[in-house]
């Protein structure tokens, strides 16, 4: 929306029939209005940037449509390989269209959400390829079986010797535990099929619906940590630390300036 006209003028006076004062009605997008528009944004469970988007004019009634603007179709496989340094072009190509079939599938396709996915995916498997996560002092212990310290994880919803192997991290956003491996397959719509077969994570395409899926869980967190530019917070909302921060930032900014 600009920032002076009649569309200006119309969000203002609906602004003020919900119960939301901008000021003057006077067609000017100025502090009052977004104020306004920040408060009513927060009403209704929205972003509370301040933006008259699709989602919260389609909230306010002035428009139907609530889909973001998508820049899928502009995401190029020569744009990736410059966020992905370590990572075959084969590989990008390979996979990146399963990438974004999967992020335009759940409503993901806006500028944000594409690279947040991107980023997560450089800083899990830099070379553009669904994983195995490896072992280390974290999952397995001196002398252990491997990833024997997620074996009892009960937040995991592990249950025990195995488990941990099992259900250690895989694909492109590393699910991990017996808990996620039921939730996401029930939600990829393939009953418990990952639980009986965990290393089906690994498909290309199951892993890039699962990235997806994830994300989307998450949508609403993610984009505030964004509108503060708290990388590190976006970071943790997927990963539930930094591990990778500094490659998630750089593709992260590599991509913000790439993909309009």
């Amino acid at each position: 929306m600009s920032s002076k006209g009649t569309a200006v003028k119309n969000l203002q006076k609906r602004l003020k029939e919900l119960g939301f004062n901008p000021g003057l009605i006077d067609g000017d997008f100025g502090p009052g209005v977004q104020a306004a528009l920040i408060a009513f944004q927060k009403s209704k469970g929205l972003l509370a940037d301040g933006t008259a988007g699709p989602r919260t004019l389609a909230e306010l009634g002035l428009e139907e449509d609530s889909n973001l603007p998508s820049v899928v179709n502009k995401v190029t496989a020569t744009m990736v390989s410059k966020m992905f340094p370590y990572a075959p072009v084969d590989n990008i190509k390979k996979n990146l269209p399963s990438v974004l079939k999967a992020l335009e599938d759940e409503k993901l396709g806006d500028k944000n959400m594409v690279i947040m996915a991107l980023a997560t995916i450089r800083a899990e498997t830099s070379r553009f390829l669904p994983i195995d996560e490896g072992k280390s002092k974290y999952n397995t212990s001196p002398g252990g079986h491997p990833f024997d310290l997620y074996d009892n994880r009960a937040d995991l919803g592990n249950k025990g010797n195995g488990d941990g192997d099992k259900f250690k991290g895989r694909g492109f956003v590393q699910l991990t535990g017996r808990s996620n491996y039921n939730k996401y397959s029930k939600a990829l719509g393939i009953g418990t099929e990952l639980v009986k077969n965990p290393d089906k994570a690994n498909d290309p395409e199951i892993a890039a619906k699962i990235l997806a899926l994830f994300i989307k869980d998450k949508e609403r967190r993610i984009k505030e940590a964004l509108l503060d530019g708290d990388l590190r917070a976006a970071r943790k909302l997927i990963n539930g630390g930094s591990h990778g921060l500094a490659e998630f930032t750089e593709a992260y900014n590599i991509g913000n300036s790439l993909i309009d």
